[in-house]
């Protein structure tokens, strides 16, 4: 994987063409990662697999002052944008059943309750997270590598320079808080 981090720090650079390489050796691991996504995420974006991952890969490109020092740094961002991109689809689609930009008109007071959980709950667990990492930055970060992005124990110890036994305790405290966060 050493040609991938020569890339990596050439499109760092501004070489456009080592981040369109980066992308073409790394594309079927972006898609994996955005299958599990999807996976859990189940219906309640528009979003398919392919979409996800070229959504990523815009994002990525608009993101030039980005420095990736390997592969794995490089996929856990990707995990972010990842989420990041569910989360902005379920606000938007949140926007538009609420009537987005057009004139609110309130039918009954029973409409807010009509609202499928599914999207609702995505936003609480997305809350519940943010509310982890202003607790604990770490454990926010293995949430995001191990459920976003479907990264093993040993690739987020490694991004994160810490033993697989920390995060296997990181990912034990990170689910009681989340779980307390959402009850």
């Amino acid at each position: 994987m050493a040609d991938i981090t020569a890339l990596l720090k050439a499109a760092g650079q501004g070489d456009d063409q080592a981040g369109d390489e980066v992308m073409a050796h790394l594309y079927e691991m972006l898609r994996t990662m955005a299958r599990s996504r999807m996976r859990r995420s189940g219906d309640i974006t528009l979003l398919d697999t392919t979409s996800l991952v070229h959504e990523c890969y815009l994002r990525l490109e608009r993101a030039d002052e980005l420095d990736f020092s390997d592969r794995r740094h490089y996929l856990a961002y990707a995990s972010k944008v990842m989420h990041a991109i569910v989360i902005d689809m379920v606000r938007a689609r949140h926007a538009e059943r609420r009537g987005g930009d057009a004139a609110h008109v309130e039918l009954t007071t029973g409409i807010a309750d009509a609202l499928p959980g599914s999207s609702d709950e995505v936003l609480r667990v997305h809350e519940a997270l943010e509310e982890l990492a202003q607790a604990d930055a770490r454990l926010a970060q293995v949430v995001e590598m191990r459920y976003f992005a479907g990264l093993a124990e040993s690739e987020i110890a490694e991004c994160l320079g810490v033993t697989e036994r920390t995060v296997q305790r990181d990912w034990r405290k990170a689910r009681l808080f989340l779980l307390a966060a959402l009850k």
